[in-house]
């Protein structure tokens, strides 16, 4: 790729320090350039903000006519945006291709949310009529993830571009790639110059971003602790609206179910889908004590000696590919040994698949004699079991937990589903599903460290455009009505 920022229409390289994209199951180098300097990212934020009166003054239907092109560029280069997931996350290439999807169905369900969400009212009162309509904010920024690199960053860009905001773009250094070919997407549709603004970096070039006076909003979807930095950094900055869709420590009980089979495959999709490095994956198992839940654990257990852990492009296709990098395996395994120093027994050690590299096996530690657990997201095809004596200490274990984000039951009972669904926090919940599954046409985030309740999937309108309420009396300006205390005097 050409390694380059996009600014006010122009593709142009980066004045910062050097940087390198490796693929992740090969380290062969797919992308390299230079971040973003703090001149180039100034000039990003100006050519936003220079933008925002031409696109704002657009009609929704001309917004849409080149959101559209862009959604059918993307179908046409389907395959060349699978490959490039694939490769620079290490997705096999069945999971990049489902990203990608995801990708083209956002459109209409953005224009649903935005009509419905965030669109015009008017109603009659009693002296006039109410009128609500939405404005745009004006420059947002979107931090985007390495996990979903495509997928996610533009579930903020598409919203924030239907409700006539203009957008700098900072996405994960780990996928440069997958950012730029999004971006060209983009241009080759026709939006004006400036409305989208793409800038490289890490920590530094986000932080100019989030500080700078002329950003209005912020949306960023990563990691507690980035999260949090950036909460903490807009403290009694209360004009800019902020977006935090952040991990989770997410539960997943099975009680009374008849079909095991179908609970382990339910399991394994909810646990190592993307290598466990998807936000909603299951991280702790919540299993009977006793017969049952050994039954349970046995299954998993024989299901995952069949997984196929290898690259994007191996044949037979994998389950699983690498992690991001060697050091987010390297962080896998070193929170493995910490929970059996702990006192956890290890059911399945994961295991790095060569001397050095992003290659890990699925692992499952039985953590129920650890008495004082830490609360945190392993990030990677880790599993934690907790054995308990009955479902409400089920439940109760399920919510110990700061987060909030997602929570799944399998069960054959309805009237567990419902005292499950009805104390649980979280929120994305689901029975006799994967945790892992959620729609793009309902709201998606979490509660607790989760993030701000709900800043993607269908809600995302929300944080694209404030509300304007007003009341309207059209014509002749009169008024009747006598004010109390006002002097009544008669005109000489």
């Amino acid at each position: 790729m050409q390694g380059k920022q996009y600014i006010n229409g122009q593709w142009v390289a980066g004045g910062g320090e050097p940087f390198i994209s490796r693929a992740p199951a090969t380290m062969e180098e797919l992308w390299s350039g230079n971040e973003a300097s703090e001149s180039d990212t100034l000039n990003a934020i100006r050519s936003a903000a220079d933008a925002v009166a031409l696109w704002r003054r657009r009609t929704l239907a001309d917004r849409m006519e080149i959101i559209q092109r862009y959604t059918e560029i993307i179908e046409e280069r389907r395959s060349q945006f699978t490959t490039a997931i694939a490769n620079e996350t290490g997705k096999p290439r069945w999971d990049a291709g489902g990203e990608v999807g995801a990708l083209i169905g956002k459109t209409a369900n953005s224009l649903a949310a935005f009509q419905q969400r965030t669109g015009e009212e008017q109603r009659a009162l009693s002296a006039a009529t109410l009128q609500i309509t939405h404005r745009p904010h004006g420059v947002m920024a979107v931090i985007g993830p390495f996990n979903f690199p495509a997928h996610l960053p533009n579930g903020h860009i598409v919203p924030a571009l239907i409700a006539g905001n203009t957008v700098v773009f900072k996405p994960s250094p780990h996928t440069p790639m997958v950012a730029e070919m999004m971006v060209q997407a983009w241009a080759d549709a026709g939006l004006p110059a400036g409305v989208l603004n793409l800038v490289h970096g890490s920590r530094a070039v986000a932080e100019i971003v989030i500080d700078h006076d002329l950003v209005a909003g912020i949306c960023f979807t990563g990691g507690i602790e980035a999260g949090q930095a950036i909460h903490r950094r807009l403290a009694g900055r209360p004009e800019k609206i902020l977006a935090l869709e952040l991990g989770g420590n997410n539960p997943l009980v099975v009680w009374e179910v008849s079909d095991t089979v179908a609970a382990a495959k339910m399991i394994l999709r909810s646990v190592y889908l993307s290598s466990g490095q998807r936000c909603t994956c299951a991280k702790r198992l919540v299993l009977p004590l006793g017969g049952d839940g050994d039954v349970i654990l046995n299954a998993v257990d024989r299901l995952l000696e069949r997984v196929i852990v290898a690259a994007p492009d191996a044949l037979p296709e994998p389950f699983m590919g690498p992690l991001i990098s060697a050091d987010a395996a390297t962080s896998v395994i070193d929170a493995q040994e910490e929970l059996i120093r702990a006192g956890g027994e290890s059911i399945r050690r994961c295991r790095r698949l060569a001397e050095s590299g992003a290659f890990v096996s699925p692992g499952i530690v039985d953590v129920t004699a650890i008495p004082d657990r830490q609360d945190e997201e392993v990030f990677g095809p880790l599993l934690q079991v907790i054995r308990v004596e009955d479902f409400s200490a089920a439940i109760e274990e399920a919510n110990q937990t700061r987060f909030g984000l997602a929570a799944g039951l399998l069960s054959d009972s309805q009237q567990l589903w419902e005292q499950f669904s009805s104390e649980i926090r979280a929120g994305v919940v689901n029975w006799n599903r994967q945790t892992t599954g959620a729609s793009g046409a309902a709201p998606f985030g979490g509660i607790g460290l989760s993030g701000n309740h709900r800043p993607a999937g269908y809600y995302a309108a929300d944080y694209c455009a404030w509300p304007m309420a007003s009341l309207l009396h059209p014509g002749v300006l009169r008024d009747a009505q006598p004010i109390v205390g006002l002097e009544s005097q008669e005109e000489e």
